[in-house]
């Protein structure tokens, strides 16, 4: 597989993000995490908005701090972002998890999503988190598959929305 990076969004590679926000939007798919969703007429404050999530600047009530990442190869195209929440509340505890991923539509089922995964827990074990709690829905097998071949264990499923999400833990020692 080609080198991959998780990187810190950049204001430089605003074409890139542009052409992966199309690619969700030429493909009618859902925006996972949602931030790939944000404003992109004043690139520059969304990117810092980003950045400032990191350290509890500009977050809704309903949030958590929170670090995004987009996936990279070589030429610097973004293959696909994840988001690490620095902690649980309530609703993240029983739905959303610690971490949100997502690939663009084009690059899916190539192995971004499980090499993102494990490059995002190395970040979680740096900062110090001993376990790592993810969600999914339950018919989304290619997110199950990816929890799964990064150690993840199942907990339990609940239901929101009319959907069913279900709980896993992977431990980080």
């Amino acid at each position: 597989m080609e080198n991959l990076s998780l990187i810190e969004p950049d204001c430089s590679l605003k074409n890139q993000y542009l052409e992966m926000l199309e690619d969700w939007k030429l493909n009618d798919a859902f925006h996972i995490p949602w931030y790939i969703s944000m404003e992109t007429n004043n690139f520059k404050v969304s990117v810092e908005k980003l950045k400032g999530f990191s350290k509890g600047i500009g977050i809704e009530e309903r949030f958590v701090e929170s670090s995004t990442y987009w996936l990279v190869n070589d030429d610097k195209k973004i293959l696909g972002a994840l988001n690490i929440r620095h902690r649980l509340n309530e609703f993240y505890i029983n739905y959303g998890g610690q971490i949100g991923y997502g690939i663009r539509p084009s690059e899916r089922r190539k192995g971004y999503a499980k090499k993102a995964l494990g490059m995002g827990l190395d970040i979680c074990r740096n900062m110090g988190f001993k376990e790592v709690l993810l969600c999914c829905n339950s018919e989304n097998s290619g997110s199950i598959n990816t929890i799964l071949a990064n150690g993840g264990v199942l907990d339990s499923e609940s239901e929101f929305s009319g959907e069913k999400i279900q709980r896993y833990w992977i431990d980080l020692h």
